[in-house]
């Protein structure tokens, strides 16, 4: 196995202006005085979830979504961090798969996602006497097409990172600083990010891919996407990972993993993994 490629130094970044955020981060969210936290377990949920429990303490509950978009393995990130962190954890089951909006796939389908995560969390929060839910988009992602903020807004669902001015970078930061391990964990998102606009997802497609980037993850990588292009699947692998990845041992053992799963034709991006790469159809 191949020595693992991190993601680089923290940026560096001011003191102060760092400690006055997350004290108006903390003080954002102790005046919600209960909380539930959207949690998928990446760095900004992880982040949120730990000032949530920094400033509520069991008034906070991180919820994560139980569905079969998410990997096995975020989930099992999710929990050791919940554990390590000391915070409130649970699973929430969420049916968005039962929905022929969101199978369809089209370019609204986080808005589908996100509108069956919240309501269900809405639910659980008439039962518990919760009013508040939190979530972890950052300011930087103000400016992509994310959908799921749409979502958001329809049931008012709160921002505190954006309501506190935090980049992405200043969270790693922050994380970094509070000894999270979360500091510099791979951007990640949903399983059925990897399926293009316009191609139906269900649980055998994105089982099929979670299979394939497990198998990828066993061999050393660390930043990389399985894009399924129906008979093709084409992989994405870090630009600093690249040149691991374009050897003819990388190609027998891409080539062992996706056959069997199905594939006719194995593809290496030559581009390397970007994020939102399938969202590029929309900027036609």
């Amino acid at each position: 196995m191949g020595m693992l490629v991190p993601l680089g130094e923290p940026r560096k970044l001011d003191p102060e202006i760092l400690e006055r955020k997350q004290e108006r981060l903390l003080a954002l969210l102790k005046d919600l005085g209960r909380v539930m936290v959207a949690y998928s377990g990446g760095t900004d949920s992880a982040y949120l979830a730990w000032a949530a429990h920094r400033a509520l303490g069991a008034e906070a509950i991180a919820i994560t979504a139980d569905s079969a978009s998410i990997p096995e393995s975020h989930k099992r990130d999710a929990e050791t961090f919940a554990r390590q962190a000391g915070f409130r954890h649970e699973y929430i089951p969420t049916y968005e798969f039962d929905n022929p909006d969101y199978v369809k796939n089209g370019p609204d389908r986080c808005f589908h996602c996100k509108d069956e995560l919240f309501r269900r969390l809405e639910e659980v929060g008439r039962e518990r006497g919760i009013e508040h839910i939190v979530y972890g988009v950052n300011v930087d992602d103000l400016g992509d097409y994310r959908p799921g903020q749409s979502a958001a807004k329809l049931h008012e669902v709160s921002a505190p990172l954006v309501q506190a001015g935090l980049t992405k970078a200043e969270i790693r930061e922050l994380s970094r600083r509070e000894g999270l391990a979360t500091w510099d964990r791979p951007a990640s998102a949903c399983l059925s990010s990897r399926v293009p606009y316009g191609t139906p997802v269900t649980p055998d497609t994105v089982k099929t891919v979670e299979v394939g980037e497990e198998a990828i993850r066993a061999l050393g990588f660390r930043q990389f996407r399985v894009r399924f292009h129906g008979e093709l699947v084409r992989i994405e692998v870090a630009p600093e990972e690249l040149q691991r990845a374009l050897t003819p041992e990388m190609a027998r053992a891409f080539t062992s993993i996706f056959k069997p799963l199905g594939f006719l034709y194995v593809t290496l991006d030559l581009e390397g993994y970007r994020q939102g790469s399938l969202n590029a159809v929309l900027r036609k």
